[in-house]
């Protein structure tokens, strides 16, 4: 027995052919339209969750701290490469070594680099087979103000009028090694330059017992 014509409510009577063709239609345009919105949002939560993934597998936390330079190895692989003994400065603990190389041509220059607080630095460089114009070419042409002795070690002391046009260095002291010059400047003081001129006494000694 055929099933009796769907009663359409609104209209009062059975619908037509044509009135159930278009209400199957709109079902199923409805129904694909729902299918693709899930479909929208389960491909969402799948990338959000590759996303998630990924950020939680690449490590994060800070960088490792840079090492503490160590000077006298450095000092050694100066001494292998240019063949002659490089002063280790006898520093503080409470210095910080910035840095620690050999740069320059004409005059090769071993530098050690210090940050002694209050914003204060200091470098302690050697000059391999340089003279006094060394020190004047590092200073900005500062010219000698005397000399001071520490340990026995006889320094010529370098007036420095204008820091701003010296490179930011206040105060300067300078000596033979042999062959070569030593020279403890910086944004400093006589009292800091002298502790490191202290710890150089006996290397320096060393130099010219080897220049003989």
């Amino acid at each position: 027995m055929a099933a009796a014509p769907r009663i359409v409510a609104e209209l009062g009577r059975p619908e037509t052919p044509d009135e159930t063709a278009a209400r199957k239609a709109e079902s199923s345009r409805v129904y694909r339209s729902s299918q693709t919105v899930r479909n929208l949002v389960a491909a969402l939560l799948a990338t959000l969750g590759v996303v998630l993934i990924i950020v939680l597998a690449v490590p994060r936390g800070n960088p490792p701290a840079q090492g503490a330079i160590d000077v006298a190895a450095v000092a050694k692989d100066a001494e292998s490469s240019y063949g002659r003994t490089v002063i280790v400065p006898s520093a503080p603990t409470s210095w910080q070594v910035n840095s620690a190389a050999v740069a320059g041509d004409q005059t090769p220059t071993w530098t050690v680099v210090y940050a002694t607080g209050a914003n204060g630095y200091l470098r302690v460089s050697q000059g391999f087979d340089a003279d006094s114009a060394w020190d004047a070419r590092l200073l900005s042409g500062a010219a000698s103000d005397g000399t001071v002795d520490i340990d026995g070690i006889v320094w010529t002391r370098y007036a420095i009028a204008d820091p701003s046009r010296a490179g930011n260095v206040s105060y300067a002291i300078g000596t033979d090694a042999g062959r070569d010059r030593i020279l403890v400047y910086g944004m400093t003081d006589a009292k800091t330059a002298a502790v490191a001129a202290g710890g150089l006494t006996d290397q320096i000694r060393d130099l010219r017992e080897e220049s003989k």
